[in-house]
């Protein structure tokens, strides 16, 4: 998710695989693929570079996976003398 401003400064994240287009008219118009629009006080620029940052997380957590926070339990199976 990237976070953007809307003009009455309230902000609120967008899933960027959902925009079609970011355009300058003068304001910044984002158009997701849905139709729906949101003017924002971000640059087109700003928009273009907080994607690209988004996607650069997204390579390098499955590049680097993060470790296992407990260890791993070896399952075996238990015979009848065992119980």
């Amino acid at each position: 998710m990237i976070t953007v401003t809307r003009r009455n400064g309230t902000a609120f994240a967008l899933n960027p695989d959902l925009i079609e287009r970011v355009e300058a008219t003068p304001d910044t118009v984002i158009t997701l693929v849905s139709g729906t629009k949101y003017v924002v006080s971000e640059s087109v620029q700003q928009i273009v570079d907080e994607v690209c940052q988004f996607r650069a997380s997204v390579l390098m957590a499955t590049a680097h996976p993060a470790p296992p926070s407990s260890p791993r339990v070896r399952l075996h199976s238990v015979s009848n003398s065992e119980k």
